[in-house]
Protein backbone atom coordinates (compact mmCIF):
# COMPACT_ATOMS: atom_id res chain seq x y z
CA UNK A 1 0.00 0.00 0.00
CA UNK A 2 2.92 2.48 0.76
CA UNK A 3 4.57 1.78 -2.06
CA UNK A 4 1.87 2.15 -4.34
CA UNK A 5 1.13 5.66 -2.17
CA UNK A 6 4.83 6.39 -3.24
CA UNK A 7 4.52 5.72 -6.99
CA UNK A 8 1.17 7.81 -7.31
CA UNK A 9 3.53 10.52 -5.62
CA UNK A 10 6.37 10.41 -7.74
CA UNK A 11 4.14 10.34 -11.16
CA UNK A 12 1.65 13.11 -10.14
CA UNK A 13 5.30 15.11 -9.37
CA UNK A 14 6.77 14.08 -13.09
CA UNK A 15 3.19 15.29 -14.65
CA UNK A 16 3.63 18.68 -12.39
CA UNK A 17 7.09 19.32 -13.64
CA UNK A 18 5.80 18.49 -17.49
CA UNK A 19 2.79 20.90 -16.71
CA UNK A 20 4.93 23.45 -15.70
CA UNK A 21 7.44 23.03 -18.89
CA UNK A 22 4.84 22.96 -21.59
CA UNK A 23 3.31 26.39 -19.67
CA UNK A 24 6.65 27.70 -19.48
CA UNK A 25 6.92 26.92 -23.18
CA UNK A 26 3.58 28.36 -24.36
CA UNK A 27 4.20 31.52 -22.25
CA UNK A 28 7.34 32.19 -23.51
CA UNK A 29 5.95 31.61 -27.41
CA UNK A 30 2.69 34.31 -26.95
CA UNK A 31 3.08 37.73 -28.18
CA UNK A 32 3.99 40.63 -25.31
CA UNK A 33 0.63 41.56 -25.31
CA UNK A 34 -0.87 38.56 -24.44
CA UNK A 35 2.33 38.10 -22.06
CA UNK A 36 2.58 40.78 -19.62
CA UNK A 37 -1.09 40.87 -18.67
CA UNK A 38 -0.04 36.77 -17.86
CA UNK A 39 2.76 37.62 -16.05
CA UNK A 40 1.55 40.26 -13.63
CA UNK A 41 -1.42 38.57 -12.78
CA UNK A 42 1.13 35.82 -11.91
CA UNK A 43 2.96 37.87 -10.24
CA UNK A 44 0.23 39.68 -8.26
CA UNK A 45 -1.59 36.62 -7.25
CA UNK A 46 0.45 33.06 -7.23
CA UNK A 47 3.92 34.20 -7.18
CA UNK A 48 3.15 37.16 -4.06
CA UNK A 49 4.17 35.00 -1.41
CA UNK A 50 7.48 34.49 -2.83
CA UNK A 51 8.59 37.79 -4.39
CA UNK A 52 7.72 39.24 -0.67
CA UNK A 53 9.90 36.54 0.80
CA UNK A 54 12.71 37.89 -1.83
CA UNK A 55 12.32 41.55 -0.52
CA UNK A 56 12.36 40.41 2.98
CA UNK A 57 15.61 38.31 2.01
CA UNK A 58 17.13 41.54 0.46
CA UNK A 59 16.23 43.94 3.62
CA UNK A 60 17.80 41.47 5.92
CA UNK A 61 21.13 40.82 3.60
CA UNK A 62 21.09 44.88 3.52
CA UNK A 63 20.59 45.46 7.10
CA UNK A 64 23.21 42.68 8.19
CA UNK A 65 25.86 44.77 5.65
CA UNK A 66 25.05 48.30 7.53
CA UNK A 67 25.66 46.23 10.54
CA UNK A 68 28.66 44.72 9.87
CA UNK A 69 29.74 48.20 8.52
CA UNK A 70 28.98 50.21 12.20
CA UNK A 71 30.19 47.21 14.58
CA UNK A 72 33.36 48.00 12.13
CA UNK A 73 33.46 51.55 12.66
CA UNK A 74 32.63 51.15 16.56
CA UNK A 75 35.55 48.96 16.85
CA UNK A 76 37.92 51.40 15.14
CA UNK A 77 36.70 54.33 17.22
CA UNK A 78 36.83 52.52 20.24
CA UNK A 79 40.51 51.32 19.49
CA UNK A 80 41.63 55.26 18.53
CA UNK A 81 39.64 56.39 22.04
CA UNK A 82 41.89 53.38 23.51
CA UNK A 83 45.24 55.09 22.37
CA UNK A 84 44.03 59.07 22.29
CA UNK A 85 45.82 59.18 25.48
CA UNK A 86 48.89 57.92 24.66
CA UNK A 87 49.32 59.94 21.39
CA UNK A 88 48.57 63.09 22.99
CA UNK A 89 51.41 62.51 25.48
CA UNK A 90 53.44 61.70 22.46
CA UNK A 91 52.48 64.40 20.43
CA UNK A 92 53.41 67.00 23.26
CA UNK A 93 56.72 65.51 24.54
CA UNK A 94 57.76 65.99 20.79
CA UNK A 95 56.69 69.42 20.52
CA UNK A 96 58.73 69.93 23.61
CA UNK A 97 61.86 68.25 21.92
CA UNK A 98 61.34 70.18 19.40
CA UNK A 99 61.34 73.57 21.31
CA UNK A 100 64.11 71.97 23.71
CA UNK A 101 65.99 71.65 20.10
CA UNK A 102 64.84 75.05 18.96
CA UNK A 103 66.39 76.94 22.08
CA UNK A 104 69.73 74.74 22.62
CA UNK A 105 70.15 75.70 19.19
CA UNK A 106 73.05 73.28 17.73
CA UNK A 107 75.22 71.06 19.33
CA UNK A 108 72.87 68.08 19.96
CA UNK A 109 71.32 64.78 17.84
CA UNK A 110 67.85 63.60 18.21
CA UNK A 111 67.30 59.92 18.44
CA UNK A 112 64.45 57.40 19.00
CA UNK A 113 64.58 54.96 21.80
CA UNK A 114 64.44 51.72 19.95
CA UNK A 115 64.58 49.65 23.12
CA UNK A 116 66.47 48.16 26.12
CA UNK A 117 69.94 47.00 25.85
CA UNK A 118 69.09 43.98 27.83
CA UNK A 119 65.68 42.06 28.01
CA UNK A 120 66.35 42.03 32.02
CA UNK A 121 67.73 45.65 32.07
CA UNK A 122 65.29 48.54 32.61
CA UNK A 123 68.19 50.99 33.28
CA UNK A 124 69.42 50.87 29.99
CA UNK A 125 68.63 52.15 26.80
CA UNK A 126 69.52 51.57 22.81
CA UNK A 127 68.86 54.86 20.93
CA UNK A 128 68.93 55.45 17.28
CA UNK A 129 71.50 57.64 17.08
CA UNK A 130 75.75 57.41 16.82
CA UNK A 131 78.95 57.82 15.44
CA UNK A 132 77.30 59.65 12.28
CA UNK A 133 75.61 62.00 14.53
CA UNK A 134 78.72 63.33 16.18
CA UNK A 135 77.40 61.02 19.59
CA UNK A 136 80.10 60.51 21.81
CA UNK A 137 80.70 58.20 24.74
CA UNK A 138 79.85 60.16 28.48
CA UNK A 139 77.62 63.04 25.96
CA UNK A 140 74.45 63.43 28.36
CA UNK A 141 71.73 62.06 27.15
CA UNK A 142 68.40 64.44 27.90
CA UNK A 143 64.46 64.87 27.33
CA UNK A 144 62.39 68.32 27.36
CA UNK A 145 62.13 67.86 31.15
CA UNK A 146 65.25 67.03 32.43
CA UNK A 147 68.29 64.45 32.55
CA UNK A 148 67.71 60.52 31.06
CA UNK A 149 71.35 59.34 31.32
CA UNK A 150 74.68 59.02 29.95
CA UNK A 151 76.00 57.56 26.73
CA UNK A 152 78.54 54.33 27.61
CA UNK A 153 78.68 52.86 24.17
CA UNK A 154 78.64 53.71 20.62
CA UNK A 155 78.02 52.23 17.37
CA UNK A 156 78.16 54.05 13.69
CA UNK A 157 73.87 54.26 13.99
CA UNK A 158 72.75 53.19 17.83
CA UNK A 159 74.19 54.04 21.06
CA UNK A 160 73.63 52.38 24.61
CA UNK A 161 72.43 54.88 27.08
CA UNK A 162 72.81 54.08 31.13
CA UNK A 163 69.76 55.64 32.73
CA UNK A 164 70.13 57.75 36.26
CA UNK A 165 68.24 54.96 37.27
CA UNK A 166 71.63 52.75 37.26
CA UNK A 167 73.53 51.68 40.43
CA UNK A 168 76.97 53.09 38.71
CA UNK A 169 75.42 56.81 37.79
CA UNK A 170 76.22 59.79 39.89
CA UNK A 171 76.11 63.21 38.59
CA UNK A 172 77.47 66.19 40.38
CA UNK A 173 74.24 68.77 41.04
CA UNK A 174 73.88 71.81 42.64
CA UNK A 175 70.27 73.83 44.04
CA UNK A 176 68.98 75.85 41.62
CA UNK A 177 70.09 78.94 43.05
CA UNK A 178 73.46 77.41 43.67
CA UNK A 179 73.73 77.84 47.05
CA UNK A 180 73.65 73.57 47.89
CA UNK A 181 76.13 71.45 46.02
CA UNK A 182 76.60 67.03 46.22
CA UNK A 183 76.54 64.45 44.33
CA UNK A 184 73.50 62.77 43.18
CA UNK A 185 73.04 58.89 42.70
CA UNK A 186 70.09 56.52 42.10
CA UNK A 187 68.74 55.45 45.88
CA UNK A 188 68.41 51.46 45.11
CA UNK A 189 67.65 49.50 42.73
CA UNK A 190 65.51 47.67 44.88
CA UNK A 191 62.14 48.54 47.25
CA UNK A 192 59.35 50.88 46.93
CA UNK A 193 62.00 53.63 46.58
CA UNK A 194 63.57 52.10 43.96
CA UNK A 195 62.91 55.02 41.00
CA UNK A 196 64.22 58.23 43.08
CA UNK A 197 67.47 60.20 43.63
CA UNK A 198 69.29 60.80 46.55
CA UNK A 199 71.81 63.88 46.92
CA UNK A 200 74.18 63.21 48.88
CA UNK A 201 77.48 65.36 50.23
CA UNK A 202 75.40 67.75 51.35
CA UNK A 203 76.83 70.37 54.54
CA UNK A 204 74.69 69.34 57.55
CA UNK A 205 74.59 72.71 58.21
CA UNK A 206 72.68 73.87 54.90
CA UNK A 207 69.24 72.55 54.76
CA UNK A 208 67.46 72.54 51.19
CA UNK A 209 63.84 73.04 51.42
CA UNK A 210 61.25 70.55 50.15
CA UNK A 211 60.56 71.53 46.32
CA UNK A 212 64.11 72.69 45.65
CA UNK A 213 64.95 71.99 42.09
CA UNK A 214 68.21 70.03 41.64
CA UNK A 215 70.44 70.48 38.59
CA UNK A 216 73.37 69.31 37.34
CA UNK A 217 76.44 71.60 38.30
CA UNK A 218 79.10 70.86 35.46
CA UNK A 219 81.58 70.24 37.65
CA UNK A 220 83.96 67.61 36.58
CA UNK A 221 83.43 68.20 32.89
CA UNK A 222 81.17 65.06 32.10
CA UNK A 223 77.63 66.92 31.93
CA UNK A 224 76.85 70.64 31.20
CA UNK A 225 75.74 73.27 33.86
CA UNK A 226 72.05 73.32 34.20
CA UNK A 227 70.04 70.29 33.20
CA UNK A 228 67.06 69.55 35.68
CA UNK A 229 67.51 66.52 37.82
CA UNK A 230 65.08 66.43 40.05
CA UNK A 231 63.00 67.89 43.16
CA UNK A 232 63.72 67.87 46.81
CA UNK A 233 60.76 65.54 48.43
CA UNK A 234 61.84 64.63 51.48
CA UNK A 235 65.51 63.87 54.10
CA UNK A 236 66.72 60.62 53.14
CA UNK A 237 69.13 60.30 56.13
CA UNK A 238 71.74 62.62 58.30
CA UNK A 239 75.46 61.52 59.43
CA UNK A 240 75.56 62.98 62.67
CA UNK A 241 77.50 65.91 62.69
CA UNK A 242 78.60 66.74 59.11
CA UNK A 243 76.24 65.44 56.28
CA UNK A 244 72.59 65.27 55.39
CA UNK A 245 71.33 63.06 52.41
CA UNK A 246 67.98 64.27 50.24
CA UNK A 247 65.27 62.47 48.70
CA UNK A 248 64.70 63.69 44.81
CA UNK A 249 61.61 63.09 42.81
CA UNK A 250 63.12 62.51 38.91
CA UNK A 251 62.56 65.24 37.10
CA UNK A 252 62.19 62.30 34.00
CA UNK A 253 61.01 58.67 34.07
CA UNK A 254 62.95 56.76 31.91
CA UNK A 255 60.23 54.52 30.99
CA UNK A 256 58.31 57.27 29.78
CA UNK A 257 60.68 58.48 27.48
CA UNK A 258 60.48 57.51 23.37
CA UNK A 259 62.47 60.42 22.61
CA UNK A 260 65.72 61.84 23.49
CA UNK A 261 68.57 64.06 22.71
CA UNK A 262 72.09 63.69 23.04
CA UNK A 263 74.20 66.66 23.80
CA UNK A 264 77.09 66.69 21.24
CA UNK A 265 79.37 70.01 22.44
CA UNK A 266 82.28 70.82 24.18
CA UNK A 267 82.34 69.65 28.05
CA UNK A 268 79.93 66.56 27.78
CA UNK A 269 77.24 68.30 25.58
CA UNK A 270 77.28 72.31 25.92
CA UNK A 271 74.57 73.74 23.97
CA UNK A 272 75.72 75.20 21.02
CA UNK A 273 79.18 73.31 21.82
CA UNK A 274 80.46 75.66 23.81
CA UNK A 275 80.11 77.04 27.88
CA UNK A 276 78.64 74.12 28.76
CA UNK A 277 75.81 75.72 30.38
CA UNK A 278 71.93 74.98 28.95
CA UNK A 279 70.12 76.38 32.25
CA UNK A 280 68.18 78.85 30.19
CA UNK A 281 67.02 76.31 27.44
CA UNK A 282 65.67 74.29 30.59
CA UNK A 283 64.17 77.53 32.47
CA UNK A 284 62.54 79.07 29.06
CA UNK A 285 60.67 75.49 28.78
CA UNK A 286 59.13 75.91 32.28
CA UNK A 287 60.35 72.61 33.95
CA UNK A 288 61.54 74.33 36.51
CA UNK A 289 60.64 77.46 38.47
Amino acid sequence: MALGSDRYASRADWLLLIGCVFLSVVAMGLPGRLRDPVARALRQTVLAPFLALQEQTQLLAASLTRYQTVAVQRDSAVLAATFLPELRNENTRLRGLLGLGQRLGSGYAAAEVLHQALPTSALTLVVSAGKKEGVRPLAAVVSPEGLVGIVSSVDNEMSVVVTWAHPEFRASAMAADGSVYGIVAPHGTEGPRTWLLVLRGVPYRQLVPNGTVILTSGLGGVFPRGIPLGTVVAVAGEAEGWERTYLLRPAVHPAAVSHVMILTGSRGGGAGGGGGDVRAAFQSAGEMP
